[in-house]
């Protein structure tokens, strides 16, 4: 047998396993994902249409019909703080994934050293010698075959941690939209409220001089006028409480799109009408909301993400099979490197099989698979969570309208008696006791009804972002918060003290 025939002989040997092992490489162990299938009701409570229309949840806050909420939504999503955290975890995520995918390719090192040296030699007339280069390169290479998918699990996991990390950015958007939308509501109510307020005061301090010029006339009490003004001051105490409210709406507001507490103080000081929306606002069907709530998408894809945990973990209990090798020269003129030089290589397979650990292994596979129900069990709690957030919403805005026709017919009642009231007071006909009640029940019906108006654009706020409304525009996340001047090679400077 010549030695080329024992050469081939002996490469076939040396790659019959490693062939073997790259066609086991597309085996994966473990659970491949199935996104789970929930029982959904047919139809939200009390929903009289048997087809109903879908939501139109696209830039919803439009509806309420204000410019300036408009304005604030959009300067929100430029400039929260909250939504450049997602921002940034979405680039953490997509880097994860990009090194996870580097792991199902081989990696390549290259080494070169250069010496210079000299050696002695001790001769009759003293001590010689001559100085010598010696210069090397090489480069090493090493490759993981990946048989049962431990890799390939990975960049699952990394690939389903971005979907995730995607969809918890939509759900930080769904929650600052809604929140600037509901301040901004609750911002003008309070102006409306302290302009209620201050205007009851100046009608109750007219009744207060209406006794005082009754009692210098001799038809009125002293205690007529004292009863007159201290309801006028009792409501007059109510402006600084609700100024302080407002305050702190509107310096929310300034927080929520990234600027300090009273940045908007001068742009919203000039009052407008508490925003009113359209209504009556479609529903759709409850399995809508698997599709458009982002808090249950990015519970689902945490669920998937764990399931392939799962099988990565499984993967650890097999065998594993690196291809390693490297080829050096070596010479003592860098011109000869690869040419005149000292050639070397080797090549091979290593392989690794786990004898015993003490159950560790099967351990960390029952962990895996204990995470795995608890984020399938999330998910399930996301999804009744969603269900009940919209009922409520529902719910509440309904009965809310329904409580709306109900103060606004009480205070147009009202209203009616107050005037009454004065008249007969005025003519002698009333005591000032039924007066101060009808002002003072009229004051209450007022300020009832625009707390209801609050409610109601606040109740149709939690029902678009229960329904899963939110954001639905661009989103750059790829530019990051900080960019780094220099980053490249340089002289190291000495640290600054702090």
């Amino acid at each position: 047998m010549t030695g080329f025939e024992r050469g081939s002989r002996a490469a076939r040997r040396t790659l019959a396993p490693i062939l073997t092992a790259a066609v086991l490489s597309g085996c994966v162990v473990g659970p491949d994902y199935q996104k789970p299938f929930l029982a959904m009701p047919a139809a939200w409570s009390n929903q009289k249409s048997s087809k109903p229309a879908r939501p139109q949840l696209s830039q919803w806050w439009q509806r309420l019909r204000d410019p300036q909420l408009n304005s604030l939504v959009e300067e929100a999503v430029a400039g929260n703080l909250d939504v450049a955290t997602a921002k940034a975890k979405i680039r953490q995520a997509r880097a994860s994934y990009r090194q996870s995918a580097g792991t199902l390719f081989p990696t390549v090192d290259g080494s070169g050293s250069a010496t210079r040296s000299k050696t002695a030699a001790t001769t009759e007339g003293g001590s010689a010698g001559d100085a010598y280069s010696y210069y090397q390169a090489g480069f090493d290479a090493s490759w993981e075959l990946d048989l049962f998918g431990a890799n390939r699990r990975g960049v699952e996991v990394a690939r389903y941690g971005v979907d995730a990390s995607e969809q918890e950015l939509r759900s930080t958007l769904l929650t600052l939209v809604g929140d600037v939308a509901s301040y901004y509501a609750q911002a003008r109510g309070y102006q409306a409220r302290i302009q209620l307020a201050r205007r009851t005061t100046a009608s109750q301090q007219q009744t207060a001089a209406l006794t005082r010029t009754m009692l210098l006339a001799g038809t009125g009490t002293a205690a007529d006028v004292a009863k007159a003004q201290g309801q006028a001051s009792a409501t007059a105490a109510d402006v600084p409480s609700l100024e302080a409210s407002y305050a702190q709406a509107v310096h929310r507001l300034s927080v929520l799109t990234g600027r300090p507490p009273a940045a908007l103080n001068e742009r919203l000081k000039r009052g407008a009408p508490i925003p009113a929306p359209r209504l009556p606002l479609p529903t759709g069907i409850p399995a809508d909301i698997l599709l458009t709530r982002p808090d249950v998408r990015m519970a689902e894809r945490q669920y998937a993400q764990y399931t392939a945990k799962v099988g990565q973990a499984e993967a650890a209990r097999y065998p594993s099979v690196s291809l390693t090798g490297n080829i050096d020269t070596s010479a003592f003129k860098l011109g000869d490197l690869g040419k005149n030089s000292t050639i070397g290589w080797s090549f091979g397979p290593t392989l690794s099989v786990p004898i015993f650990n003490a159950g560790q292994l099967k351990a960390a596979v029952d962990v895996a698979r204990a995470e795995r129900d608890q984020y399938f069990i999330a998910y399930k709690a996301s999804v009744l969570t969603a269900l009940e957030d919209v009922e409520n919403a529902i719910v509440a805005l309904r009965q809310e309208r329904i409580r709306n026709g109900k103060l606004a017919a009480s205070v147009k009642s009202y209203g009616e008696a107050a005037n009454l009231e004065r008249t007969l007071f005025k003519s002698g006909e009333s005591s000032l006791l039924d007066v101060l009640d009808a002002e003072r029940s009229l004051y209450s019906a007022e300020d009832s009804l625009l707390l209801s108006r609050i409610a109601i654009a606040t109740d149709y706020v939690a029902l678009n972002k229960a329904l899963g409304g939110g954001w639905d525009g661009m989103i750059d996340s790829t530019k990051p918060e900080i960019i780094d001047a220099k980053t490249g090679p340089r002289l190291a400077s000495a640290p600054v003290s702090q």
